[in-house]
């Protein structure tokens, strides 16, 4: 039996990787690997710190004695102090090396830009899967005619693969606001208690040039090209802030695809993925609820207000650093990206697995499409001979009487109403001719395919690479 809480985007949302990459075993050893690359640089650029020493630091990254920094924890009241001792306590040939010169944002805040950069990453990985099955869909309808909505109202038709379209260019969009984050990221380095670097001048004799040299050296072995040109103790704040708001951004995508499949759904022309033995309600045994696109917008809104977080903390953080902003920032942060995560699994496999209803989608286009036609019959009326005006008072009251008619579950034809009328002059017959959903869905094709093959110009080899994700 589990006693104690535990967050739902761990037990039932986020991938095994998402939760291994904010998992304290992947935090803490990144700080070991962090003081590891620290004491390294240093004994390259001639500081007192031995081959021996980095070589025992790097061979006792893992596993980590959580019982023994919990237990200095208590005693100093101080996170990574206590994970300076606990790694001396398991390499002590270079205890007295270990975080020399360096303040606690060193570990902290670089490992953060460290996960959060390679979660970014995953996120990508995962959009670019949405992004390829949204594109099979499209293609796959591209032609098919379909009713159309404006204000949830019929409107003109479209197709299938059109509004697909839709929600694939949102993520497309996603995507070069999430490869603009990910080329955002700089490395800290360590730059000391306030940025000023000071204890590294008294370290290095005043020699800058080894100062830089380290910062270099210790970014380039996290994969970063750039630093920060200034900073106080801390990474700038705002780049949470972008962060979230890319993470925000998708979770404002997805929810408006699955808000669709919802309302497409209550009209049975399109279905989420619906199991075998899968039960949709508990008393009402019928049902199929969408509930996969139900659970897509309710965490897509948890990102979107979780998001608020990081601008309210960047926007309080004082002088050269204040730490309020750490609870906040270390569940904020990782819970956006734990969240993300478990919306795009769910896009994969709604998109992977829509149901096209062909049957109630060509009805609903029968239903509508003499109203939709009508400023093309009243055309084809007129080349035959009638009157515009009186050609539009015909269209315009049996149109009318018709829809009453639908208000009050009635049948009703519009194409009969309106071949009764003599002076319409088309027969049944001719106006059924005119009325072939093809000729009215415009460019809907081309634009779709067109944008299917942009899609998949960006996926490019990045699709090989792209796991399939499941629930």
């Amino acid at each position: 039996m589990k006693a104690v809480y535990e967050s739902p985007l761990s037990g039932r949302y986020a991938s095994e990787k998402m939760k291994r990459l904010f998992s304290p075993d992947a935090r803490f050893e990144t700080w070991r690997r962090l003081w590891v690359e620290l004491a390294r640089a240093q004994h390259e650029l001639g500081l007192p710190v031995t081959a021996e020493q980095v070589a025992e630091l790097e061979a006792n990254v893992s596993p980590i004695d959580y019982e023994i920094a919990e237990r200095r924890e208590r005693e100093v009241r101080h996170d990574v102090m206590a994970h300076v001792y606990a790694f001396g306590e398991a390499a002590p040939g270079a205890k007295g090396i270990i975080h020399l010169g360096a303040t606690s944002c060193y570990v902290t805040d670089n490992a953060d830009l460290i996960l959060y950069r390679e979660g970014l990453k995953m996120i990508r990985a995962s959009l670019l899967s949405a992004m390829g099955k949204l594109a099979d869909f499209a293609e796959k309808y591209a032609q098919m005619p379909c009713l159309g909505y404006t204000h949830y109202q019929p409107a003109q038709l479209v197709t299938v693969g059109k509004r697909a379209s839709l929600w694939l260019q949102d993520l497309m969009l996603d995507l070069e606001e999430l490869d603009d984050a990910i080329r955002a990221i700089r490395f800290l380095g360590c730059r000391g208690t306030t940025g000023t670097e000071a204890s590294f001048l008294s370290l290095f004799d005043g020699d800058t040039a080894k100062i830089d040299e380290m910062n270099k050296k210790i970014a380039a072995r996290f994969g970063f090209d750039r630093l920060y040109d200034v900073c106080g103790q801390t990474y700038p704040r705002k780049l949470d802030s972008r962060i979230l708001a890319v993470l925000s951004s998708i979770a404002q995508s997805t929810s408006k695809f699955a808000t669709d499949v919802r309302l497409l759904q209550h009209d049975r022309q399109l279905e989420e993925p619906f199991e075998d033995k899968q039960i949709g309600s508990s008393a009402m045994a019928y049902k199929r609820n969408p509930m996969r696109c139900e659970r897509i917008c309710s965490l897509a809104r948890y990102v979107i207000a979780d998001a608020l977080n990081a601008p309210m903390t960047a926007a309080t953080q004082w002088m050269e650093r204040t730490l309020d902003d750490s609870a906040n920032h270390r569940i904020s942060v990782p819970e956006a990206f734990l969240a993300t995560d478990g919306i795009l699994r769910l896009v994969c496999n709604v998109a992977g697995g829509l149901n096209v209803h062909e049957k109630i989608v060509e009805k609903t286009v029968r239903d509508y499409l003499p109203f939709i036609a009508t400023e093309n019959l009243m055309m084809a009326a007129v080349r035959k001979g009638g009157d515009r005006q009186a050609v539009h008072e015909i269209i315009r009251e049996a149109s009318m009487e018709a829809t009453e008619k639908m208000r009050r579950g009635e049948n009703w034809d519009l194409v009969a109403e309106l071949a009764a009328h003599k002076e319409f002059g088309m027969s049944a017959e001719e106006i059924r001719a005119q009325l072939q959903p093809e000729n009215y869905i415009g460019r809907c094709g081309e634009q779709t395919l067109a944008l299917v093959r942009r899609c998949r110009a960006l996926i490019g080899d990045d699709a090989a690479q792209t796991e399939e994700i499941g629930l």
